[in-house]
């Protein structure tokens, strides 16, 4: 992936999965039309297109990931 940003971050932080995706509510315009998800040990980092042309990314958020196996969240039934 070409950007400062991404390589900033695999120098720091295990790179676990790197997964892609299109913002189809957006109609394909710029910007933030194609979105790259950058999942590490801490976070899931987001990229997008830095400008119109999609020639480099750059880093415009983060979320929150859980990486283990937890107890239902719900109260099930059987």
């Amino acid at each position: 992936m070409e950007s400062e940003d991404y390589k900033r971050l695999a120098e720091s932080e295990d790179v676990i999965a790197i997964s892609t995706d299109i913002n189809k509510a957006k109609g394909g315009v710029f910007p933030y039309y194609f979105n790259v998800r950058v999942r590490t040990e801490q976070q899931t980092y987001l990229f997008s297109c830095s400008d119109e042309k999609c020639s480099t990314m750059e880093e415009y958020g983060t979320t929150h990931s859980i990486y283990k196996d937890e107890r239902p969240r719900l109260p099930f039934s059987e």
